[in-house]
C-alpha cells in the first residue's frame, strides 16, 4: 500500500480532536442566531416528547383506575397537542438546520475551490486530482453529516435524557435504580461499537479516495485505454479497488447489524426488569399501575438518544477524520508567493532574461545546468532541442508555475520573484502543445472571462490566426460548444482556439510551446503568414521540433541536457556544423525519404 494511503488510513483513525472542532464552529459563526434557535427548538422537542408517558400515567392513576372517564378527553386532547407540538418544533428545526449545513458547505467548498486555485503547479504533481476531488465533495459532505445531526442534535439527545433520568428518579428512585443497572452494559457495547465501526470508517473513507482517483486517471484518459485494448485489465484494477472499498464498507455494516439488536436487547432486559421487580411493587401497592406503565414507556424512549448518541459519535469521528484533511489541504502554503514588497510593473515591454538558472523537480537530478540568455523587446527567440532537454521548463520557470532553485530571470531589468504573479502572467501568454479547453462554447473559451472583449475583436484575432473559417462551419459558430477539454474538435483545431486566445490575452511575451505540431502544413504555412505581422512589438518565445517555422528567428539557442550549447542564427548555427546543424540534417533527411 502506498505510504500516502497509509497516512491517510492513520488521520482518519485519529481520535476526536477539540482543535479541529473550534475551527469548524467557526463555519458556523454567520449562522449563529439559527444554531442558537435551533438548539432552543430541540430542546423544546425534547421537553414535549417527555410529556406523553406523563399523561398516560395521570389518565390511568386519576382517571381509567378510579372508573371516572370525565378527565379523560382533555388528557388526549393534550396528549395529540404535545405530539403536533413537537412535530411542528421538530420540523423547523431539522429545515433550519440543514439550510444552514448546506450553507455552511457552501462556503467551504468555495474556500477550497478557492486555494486549490492558488496553488503552485508542484502541489498538483505531488496530488492526485481524483483525491482532491474527494475532499472538496466525500469529506465535505462527511461535515454536513455533523452540522446537520451531529453538534446540534447532541444537545437534544443529552437533554432526553437527562430529563427522562429526572422524572424516573422523581417517580420512584427505587426502581430507577433498577434501570439504571443495565447502564454499565449500554456502556460497555456502546465503547466497542465505537471503536470498531470508527476502525471500519477509516477504511471506507481512505479506500473511496483511491477509488475516486483510479476513476479520474482512467477517464481522463479512456482513449488511450481503449486504443490500447487495456479495458479488461482497467476492469480488474477497477475490481479489486471495488472490491476493498466493499469489503471495508461491509465491515460497518457488520458493526451495525450487531450494534443494535444488542441495545435492544438490553433494553428488552430493562423492560423485563420493570416488569419484575415494577410489578411486584405495584401489586404491593407501592406502585401505581400508571406510574408503571409510565415507567415502561420512558424506559422505552431512555435507550433511544444512546443509540443516536454512539452514532453520532462516530458521525464526529468521522468528520474530524475529514477536518483533518480538509484543513491539512487548507494549510497548505503555495510555494510561489508575491514578494513581500512587490514591484508593480503594469505594461511590460518585453526584454527577457536568463541568467545562470538552476532548477530540479525533486532536488535530485538538475533540468537545467546554469542556463543563460536574452531576449531584447520585441525579438524572436527560438529554443530547439532534443526531448527531455528542459525546453518546457524554461517557460514554466518564466511563468513562475515553478520556483528556481539558482539564478534569476529578469523581464525589463525586473527579478520576476518581486514582480505579483498576477501581473507576470497578465503579461504572458502561452500557446502549450498539449491544448486545453473548457467545456464551454468557444467564444467562452477565448474571452477566458474578458468581458470587456467585443464580437468583433474575437472573430478579427481568429481570422488572423486561420480559426475562423473552420468555426464559421460549425452549426453555431462561435457559441458551439467544444465537450470536455475541447473533445469536439481536431488537435489542430484546439490549437487554432488556443492561438486566437493567447492573442486575445494582447501579451507582451508570447510563448509558443511545440504550438504548430499538430497542424498540417498547409495550415502551419498560413498561420506563420499571418503571426509574422501580429509578433511584431511583442516579445515571442518559441519552442519547436519542427526547425522550418522558427528558421526567421532572431535568435535560436540549443538546449541539450539542460545546458545552452549553441547560441546564434539559424545560418550561424548551420555553419558551426554542431548540434543544430546535425539535427536539421537528420530532419530533413527524415523528410526526403
Amino acid at each position: 500500500m502506498p505510504s500516502r494511503i497509509r497516512e491517510e488510513e492513520e488521520v482518519l483513525a485519529k481520535a476526536y480532536d477539540s482543535r479541529l472542532a473550534g475551527r469548524l464552529l467557526k463555519y458556523l459563526t454567520p449562522y449563529r442566531f439559527v444554531v442558537a434557535l435551533s438548539v432552543l427548538l430541540l430542546l423544546l422537542v425534547s421537553a414535549s416528547e417527555l410529556v406523553g408517558p406523563y399523561l398516560v400515567k395521570v389518565g390511568i392513576d386519576k382517571y381509567i383506575s378510579k372508573g371516572d372517564p370525565t378527565g379523560l378527553p382533555l388528557l388526549a386532547a393534550l396528549f395529540v397537542l404535545s405530539l403536533l407540538v413537537a412535530f411542528v418544533l421538530r420540523y423547523w428545526q431539522v429545515y433550519m438546520m440543514n439550510k444552514t449545513g448546506q450553507q455552511v458547505m457552501a462556503d467551504l467548498r468555495a474556500e477550497i475551490f478557492s486555494h486549490l486555485q492558488q496553488l503552485s503547479v508542484s502541489f498538483f504533481d505531488k496530488n492526485p486530482v481524483g483525491r482532491l476531488l474527494t475532499r472538496v465533495t466525500n469529506d465535505v459532505e462527511v461535515l454536513n453529516e455533523l452540522v446537520t445531526n451531529g453538534v446540534v442534535a447532541i444537545f437534544g439527545d443529552i437533554f432526553t435524557l437527562v430529563g427522562i433520568a429526572v422524572v424516573l428518579v422523581a417517580m420512584n428512585s427505587r426502581l430507577a435504580l433498577v434501570i439504571f443497572t443495565v447502564v454499565p452494559c449500554i456502556f460497555v457495547a456502546t465503547l466497542m461499537f465505537r471503536k470498531n465501526v470508527r476502525i471500519a470508517y477509516s477504511m471506507v473513507r481512505a479506500r473511496i479516495a483511491r477509488v475516486n482517483a483510479f476513476l479520474q486517471e482512467t477517464l481522463s484518459g479512456i482513449r488511450i485505454v481503449q486504443a490500447f485494448v487495456r479495458e479488461q485489465r482497467t476492469m480488474a484494477q477497477f475490481d479489486r479497488l471495488n472490491a476493498s472499498h466493499l469489503e471495508a464498507y461491509l465491515k460497518s455494516v457488520l458493526y451495525h447489524s450487531i450494534f443494535f439488536p444488542v441495545m435492544e436487547l438490553i433494553g428488552a432486559v430493562a423492560v423485563a426488569l420493570i416488569i419484575w421487580y415494577g410489578g411486584g411493587r405495584a401489586l404491593q401497592g407501592a406502585l401505581t399501575i400508571g406510574a408503571l406503565v409510565a415507567f415502561l414507556q420512558y424506559t422505552q424512549r431512555f435507550f433511544r438518544p444512546i443509540s443516536d448518541l454512539s452514532e453520532k459519535y462516530n458521525t464526529m469521528q468521522a468528520a474530524m477524520a475529514s477536518a483533518e484533511r480538509i484543513f491539512n489541504l487548507l494549510d497548505t502554503e503555495p510555494e510561489i508567493k508575491d514578494a513581500a514588497n512587490p514591484v508593480h510593473v503594469g505594461r511590460l515591454r518585453g526584454k527577457v532574461e536568463f541568467d545562470g538558472v538552476t532548477f530540479s523537480y525533486d532536488r535530485g537530478e538538475e533540468v537545467l545546468k546554469n542556463v543563460s540568455f536574452k531576449v531584447d523587446e520585441g525579438k524572436t527567440l527560438a529554443i530547439v532541442g532534443a526531448t527531455g532537454a528542459g525546453k518546457t521548463t524554461l517557460m514554466s520557470l518564466l511563468s513562475r508555475f515553478y520556483e528556481l532553485q539558482d539564478g534569476s530571470i529578469r523581464v525589463d531589468g525586473t527579478d520576476i520573484r518581486e514582480i505579483p504573479e498576477k501581473e507576470l502572467r497578465e503579461n504572458i501568454a502561452i500557446v502549450p502543445q498539449d491544448v486545453f479547453l473548457f467545456s464551454a462554447t468557444i467564444e467562452e473559451n477565448l474571452r477566458m472571462g474578458k468581458t470587456n472583449l467585443t464580437k468583433d475583436q474575437i472573430v478579427e484575432a481568429a481570422r488572423k490566426v486561420q480559426a475562423h473559417d473552420f468555426i464559421s462551419r460549425l452549426a453555431r459558430g462561435y457559441d458551439e460548444e467544444v465537450g470536455e477539454r475541447g473533445v469536439t474538435l481536431s488537435v489542430g483545431q484546439r490549437q487554432l482556439v488556443s492561438f486566437a486566445r493567447a492573442l486575445l490575452h494582447e501579451p507582451s511575451i508570447l510563448v509558443l510551446d511545440e504550438a504548430t505540431s499538430s497542424v498540417d502544413p498547409e495550415t502551419e504555412f498560413r498561420i506563420r503568414k499571418a503571426v509574422r505581422s501580429l509578433l511584431r512589438g511583442r516579445t515571442s518565445i518559441v519552442i519547436a521540433h519542427r526547425l522550418s517555422t522558427i528558421r526567421s528567428a532572431d535568435r535560436i539557442i540549443v538546449l541539450h541536457k539542460g545546458s545552452v550549447r549553441e547560441e546564434g542564427t539559424h545560418e550561424e548555427l548551420m555553419g558551426k556544423r554542431g548540434i543544430y546543424s546535425r539535427l536539421w540534417e537528420l530532419q530533413f533527411a527524415e523528410q526526403a525519404s
